[in-house]
Formats: structure tokens, C-alpha cells, sequence
């Protein structure tokens, strides 16, 4: 059997062949107006944008725009489809936040639509089960769904177009079928096979006569199709108080679980006011916790201190200041990131200038750090899909939307048609952790829209699909534009970073954690990483996923990108 040590060495090496090596069956071919690892150009339009993980989707955005829909219209419809075009990562068992641009206002909502745990669960049945974290699925892992909650938040503040009309589309795909798709099929075999092998419900909702679609196969959800049905004839409450919520309940009860009707009766969405950094010359907006976007105006924060453009894109230097950057604030996000109606939480202070410069000088040019501790700020008062849609009337909305892991919890209420989320597993049972769980309280959550404006104007609307990696590639998207001068769709195919200390959202790193590039960085860079301390490693599949549109205030058009690494697609008129 081989060491840990020795698997390590024969990853580094596979690892340092795979940088050194031509591989050109892995180009698709020259681009001479772009950098060379732009996968394609960017999409500009006058009137409107989507740019969406689904072309179906994207397509149904600009049908509902081209009818007259708002942009948080398009971005509801388009979220309808996602959840039932990639049911793994999204859907109406899930969560959402937002965050929109209102031209009437000029200004900036935030919306928090996430769920909170069951009344009736405490933490003496974890304490009296002998547990020591939340399970990763299963029904302990299920809390209130925002999802359709949030959906009608939005519109009855930005909608045009009635709800039936916006979930007609993906009515009309659950219904007739729609053909899978390249990298959803890939993700549904690699994160359904098992629970379809051992779960009825799931086997029922998620293939055909027990087998996970194929790419290109047709595949119908008509559970979901009814469940869409009740709620454009009977709004939000025909999910939270209405047959829906009768058939979580009673559902959830036979499994075990906790999460009640009067749970999902009781549940309500936040507006709330995105808070934000300057970067550069740049105004970078996220939502304050429970989830985990402030760490990402952190990283900008510490970054700010190094000028990356003289360093250049994918050297040492680039590198090595942002895992540095990157392991300081996450150090935080284990600490202080949660619910904020039950902790008082530093957020101004963790996203101020004067702490970033303290945790800057932390940070050594030469040497990697095994650990950093969490910082002390002042207490004051105060898997997954992106979508984005920017309309004609200058509405931009960043939308994300997931039930936490691939499948979720795994667990499908009878005839329903979607996955409940497994949100849950993201509370700490740690004593005295801001984090820890609670009744009634909401977990520590990954997902996070962005938003950027500039001179108190909109400029991009943006994010990066991926768990914890996401506050990373919120950063690596803005330095590869701001700092390295990228187009929209250059920042998001050039090679990505990836940093990881821990196993779970809210531990500490140990022994400095493990550095990934993707493939494009060059030999020497990683050479020169190891000289320093840090520990290479290499990933498939952990660099996220990203959307983004961009509004050209001279030209007056916007500009789309979309993710090379799954089935994305911008799209406008």
C-alpha cells in the first residue's frame, strides 16, 4: 500500500508532466483577437443580456425579456428551467440570494432568501445521537427551502409579467422532455447513481425505468411539472401552506426529519443592504452573512497592498499573495460567518482597510504559512447555479440559487419531483461557535451573488458557481479584469486558483492547506511555489463556474460571458 507521502510525489510529478508537456489535442485553436485561453468572444447586445450555466435556460431569459419582462422576471423563469435542466445543483428544494440594480433608484437590494432549521430539532438529539458535525445528507441535513419564497419576493418588487407566464417554460420542458446536456449528464451519473441504486423516491423523480439519462437523452419530470403548476396558480403559499408543504411534512416525518409544516408556513425572506469594498478604483457589493461573500471583499482588501500587474498574471508573486490573502480571510469566515439574527457580528470591521492592513502584515513575500489564527476584529452594531439578466430599462439582477451539494440531502418528497436541500450541514456543533446550531437559525452559506458598480453606476454583474471556492473566484474574475486588463470572458476562462485547508465550511486550516492551478500555469511558477512552502496538489472539476454581464456606459451595450468549464451561455438582443 502507498504512503500518503508517496501519492503526494507521484501527483506532483503527474502534476508537473501535465505543465510541461504539449498537449494540443486540448486546444481548440488559435484566437488572434484574444489571449490564448479565451474559449470564445464576448457576446454584446443594446437591449438586453442573460447568461445562464443552460442554453435552454438562457434562451427562456431572452424569450421573457423579449415579451416585455423585466430582468428579474427573466431571471426567475431561467431559474425555473435550471432546476429542472440541472437538478442536481439547483431547484425549488433549495435556496436563493440576489442581488438587483433598480435604474428608477439607482440603487442597490439585496435579497437573502435562505431557509432556517426546524423548530423542533435541537441540539441535545445531535448531542444525544453522539454526534459530533451535522450529517452531510439525509433528513438532520434538511432545512426550510427559500427558493420559491425568494422568487416572489422579487417580483412583487421588480416583476412585469405574471408567474404563470414566467414558469410556463419550464412547465412546457417538464412536461415534453428536454435533451441532457454534455457536463449535467457527466454530473447526474457521477452524484445520482447511488442514491438511485437505493432510494425509491429518487429513482422515481430522477431516471428513466432506473437509469440516469444520457447526454443528448430526452428526459421528462412531470412531478416537477406539477409542483410549478400548483405554485403559478396558487403563488408562494401553495409551497409553504398549501399541498406542497403538507407532502414535505408528512414526507419528512416518515424519514425521520424534523422540518414540519409550521416550519415552512412560518418562513420568510430579508431584504437586506449589500455591503462593499473599493477595489482599485471599483465598488465590489456582496451580501453580509450568513453566507460567506464578505470574505471576498477581504481578499481584495489584503490584495490592494501588492501590485499584481507588475507581477503579472500566473506569476509566483501573483500566486502566492493570493492563497496568503485568501487563508487570512477564510481564517475569519470560519469564525465570524453567521446568522446574524443570532450573533452580533463584526462585518465593517472585518471589511475595512485599517484590518486588512494588520492581517497584510501577517503575510511573508517568501514563505508560505502552515496556519494563520482568525483575527480579532471590534464587535460593532451594525453545488450550485449563477444566473445573471440585464434588461432594457438599465435592471441588472446576480441571482444564485442551490441546494447546498450535488442532489442535496438525496431525499425527494413523494411525487414532487425535487431534491430537499442539505443546508443544514453547514451548522458547526461546536460549543460557543457564532455558527453553532440552533433552532430557527440560519447555516453558514456558500452561495453569493456579486455585484460591481463604479462611480456609483452599475458596471458588472457577476459570479462563480462552486461551494467554498466561491468567494475565490469572485476575486480571481475582478484581478484578472482590474489588475491583468482580461475582457469579461478572458477573466473567466483564464487558468484558475484554488486554495483548500479544511474539509468543512467552518474548520480552521491545518498545516497551510493545498495549492491547484489548472492546467495553463506555467512549470516554473509552480516550482517556485513549492521553494516557498506551499503544498501542490492537483484537482479535477474544483474551479467553479461563472456568468457575467458587464454594462458599457459610453457604448451603451452590454457585454456577456459565460463559463467554458460546464454548458454555459450568454445570450442578447
Amino acid at each position: 500500500m502507498m504512503t500518503r507521502k508517496r501519492i503526494s510525489l507521484i501527483c506532483i510529478f503527474v502534476m508537473t508532466l501535465f505543465h510541461l508537456l504539449p498537449l494540443p489535442e486540448t486546444l481548440a485553436g488559435d484566437r488572434i483577437a484574444s489571449k490564448p485561453y479565451a474559449t470564445r468572444s464576448e457576446v454584446i447586445a443594446r437591449n438586453s443580456m442573460a447568461a445562464t450555466s443552460q442554453p435552454l435556460a438562457t434562451q427562456v431569459a431572452i424569450d421573457i425579456l423579449k415579451q416585455g419582462g423585466s430582468a428579474v422576471d427573466a431571471a426567475i423563469a431561467a431559474n425555473a428551467v435550471l432546476g429542472l435542466v440541472e437538478p442536481m445543483m439547483d431547484g425549488i428544494g433549495g435556496d436563493l440570494f440576489a442581488i438587483v440594480w433598480d435604474p428608477k433608484t439607482q440603487k442597490l437590494h439585496g435579497l437573502n432568501a435562505s431557509g432556517r432549521s426546524p423548530a423542533s430539532l435541537t441540539i441535545d438529539h445531535f448531542e444525544e445521537k453522539g454526534l459530533k458535525t451535522v450529517p452531510s445528507v439525509g433528513p438532520l441535513s434538511v432545512s426550510v427551502p427559500g427558493c420559491v419564497d425568494g422568487w416572489f419576493e422579487l417580483h412583487a418588487k421588480f416583476g412585469k409579467l405574471p408567474m404563470a407566464t414566467l414558469l410556463k417554460p419550464a412547465i412546457d420542458y417538464a412536461r415534453e422532455g428536454f435533451p441532457v446536456s454534455e457536463q449535467v449528464a457527466f454530473d447526474w451519473e457521477r452524484h445520482g447513481r447511488d442514491y438511485a441504486a437505493n432510494d425509491p423516491n429518487f429513482r422515481a423523480a430522477f431516471t428513466t425505468d432506473g437509469k440516469i439519462p444520457a447526454k443528448g437523452e430526452v428526459f421528462k419530470n412531470p412531478g416537477l411539472a406539477g409542483a410549478y403548476e400548483k405554485i403559478a396558480a396558487g403563488g408562494r403559499d401553495a409551497f409553504y401552506r398549501g399541498e406542497i408543504a403538507r407532502t414535505i411534512a408528512a414526507f419528512m416525518k416518515s424519514r425521520g426529519g424534523f422540518l414540519a409544516y409550521e416550519d415552512l408556513a412560518g418562513h420568510k425572506s430579508d431584504w437586506v443592504d449589500p455591503v462593499s469594498t473599493n477595489y482599485r478604483g471599483y465598488d465590489v457589493w456582496e451580501l453580509p452573512p450568513n453566507g460567506q461573500g464578505i470574505s471576498a471583499l477581504q481578499i481584495l482588501n489584503i490584495l490592494e497592498g501588492y501590485d499584481l500587474k507588475k507581477f503579472g498574471f500566473g506569476s509566483p508573486e501573483h500566486v502566492h499573495y493570493y492563497v496568503e490573502a485568501k487563508k487570512l480571510a477564510y481564517e475569519d469566515r470560519a469564525k465570524f460567518y453567521a446568522d446574524p439574527d443570532f450573533n452580533k457580528l463584526p462585518v465593517a470591521e472585518l471589511i475595512s482597510k485599517p484590518y486588512a492592513a494588520k492581517r497584510r502584515a501577517l503575510i511573508s513575500d517568501s514563505k508560505a504559512a502552515l496556519r494563520y489564527d482568525a483575527g480579532n476584529p471590534a464587535l460593532q452594531q451594525g453545488d450550485t447555479v449563477y444566473l445573471t439578466v440585464a434588461d432594457r430599462d438599465g435592471m441588472m439582477i446576480s441571482l444564485i440559487q442551490s441546494v447546498a451539494s450535488a442532489f442535496g440531502s438525496g431525499l425527494v418528497p413523494d411525487g414532487l419531483g425535487f431534491v430537499l436541500q442539505n443546508r443544514g450541514s453547514g451548522f458547526s456543533l461546536q460549543e460557543g461557535h457564532f455558527n453553532r446550531y440552533a433552532p430557527r437559525n440560519r447555516p453558514f452559506h456558500t452561495i453569493i451573488p456579486a455585484f460591481v458598480t463604479k462611480d456609483g453606476k452599475p458596471f458588472m454583474s457577476y459570479g462563480v458557481m462552486g461551494g467554498a471556492f466561491q468567494p475565490q473566484g469572485h476575486v480571481q474574475i475582478l484581478v484578472n479584469m482590474i489588475d491583468f486588463g482580461m475582457n469579461l470572458q478572458e477573466a473567466g476562462d483564464a487558468p484558475r486558483i484554488d486554495h483548500q485547508g479544511s474539509s468543512s465550511f467552518t474548520a480552521e486550516m491545518k498545516d497551510g492547506g493545498t495549492v491547484s492551478l489548472e492546467s495553463g500555469h506555467s512549470y516554473e511558477t509552480v516550482r517556485e511555489l513549492m521553494k516557498r512552502g506551499h503544498k501542490m496538489t492537483w484537482n479535477i472539476g474544483m474551479f467553479g463556474g461563472y456568468q457575467a454581464i458587464m454594462f458599457d456606459a459610453k457604448n451603451r451595450v452590454y457585454y456577456g460571458a459565460s463559463e467554458s468549464r460546464k454548458d454555459g451561455h450568454a445570450a442578447g438582443y
